[in-house]
């Protein structure tokens, strides 16, 4: 499986800090933001990676990330995004670096918790189709809502007034090599964009769309408001974690000196 970070966009609704760089560079807490994706993907053991970026601030990610040595790669791949003509369109430009391989694609603003291990051993379980990753939420009708019956998802919908479950879609697919022949039968959507929700409503069509529950918290970071809530939330695992391991040290010592 090969991994593919969408990083492209103009990151409008942060504006104005977007005018001078791309929104997936601007830190959360204490590292950039495109960071946590690709962690994301390495972390499932996922070492052949595609970023797509887009935009006037495409050669920041080169000189940040160079050939992903912080991450451990020895190589990493990158694609230009022309215009805004949405995730989907994006995600086409990763059909030659597929290659006829799955891919798990992260959106660049993502950040979870966790890790996906799970998520991406099921899919190669699976074979085919696609899988992508849901989180319980209590304001369900501000994302994409999947509707869920036994393992399959049976609909997903935009904002809905009325969700049909609490289960958000997040940031986190996984495609069969299909994914690109489903693309080019998009049509754009009335914001003139090719999008992510119809690729995966094919797939529904299909029936071959399944579904994995995101452990630990997920947001994203498009906007002020999950900008700071995703610093808060990164900051407070990081304190977590020396916590947990100043503890682990404080009971090996008393174990020693007992």
């Amino acid at each position: 499986m090969k991994g593919v970070v969408l990083a492209g966009g103009t990151g409008s609704r942060l504006n104005p800090l977007t005018r001078v760089t791309n929104k997936h560079l601007l830190p959360v807490y204490d590292k950039p933001m495109v960071y946590y994706p690709l962690r994301t993907l390495v972390n499932a053991g996922i070492q052949e990676i595609l970023l797509v970026t887009g935009g006037k601030n495409a050669g920041d990610f080169l000189r940040l990330l160079g050939n992903g040595r912080d991450f451990g790669l020895k190589h990493l791949n990158y694609t230009y995004q022309e215009g805004e003509g949405g995730i989907a369109e994006a995600l086409g430009l990763a059909e030659h670096f597929a290659d006829g391989e799955s891919i798990c694609v992260v959106l660049g603003d993502n950040i979870i918790e966790t890790n996906i291990r799970r998520a991406v051993e099921n899919f190669n379980i699976q074979k085919h189709g696609a899988r992508i990753i849901l989180k319980e939420v209590e304001d369900a009708d501000r994302f994409g809502v999947a509707e869920i019956r036994g393992i399959q998802v049976i609909g997903i919908e935009e904002k809905p007034r009325n969700p049909k479950s609490n289960y958000a879609v997040i940031g986190i697919y996984l495609y069969d090599s299909t994914v690109f022949q489903k693309i080019r039968r998009l049509k754009p959507s009335g914001r003139g964009e090719l999008e992510i929700t119809d690729v995966n409503n094919f797939y529904v069509q299909e029936g071959t769309l399944s579904y994995e529950i995101l452990e630990g918290w997920w947001t994203d970071a498009g906007t002020f408001e999950s900008l700071l809530r995703a610093n808060n939330l990164v900051a407070k695992t990081g304190a977590n974690k020396i916590a947990e391991k100043e503890n682990e040290e404080v009971i090996l010592s008393q174990a020693v000196a007992r």
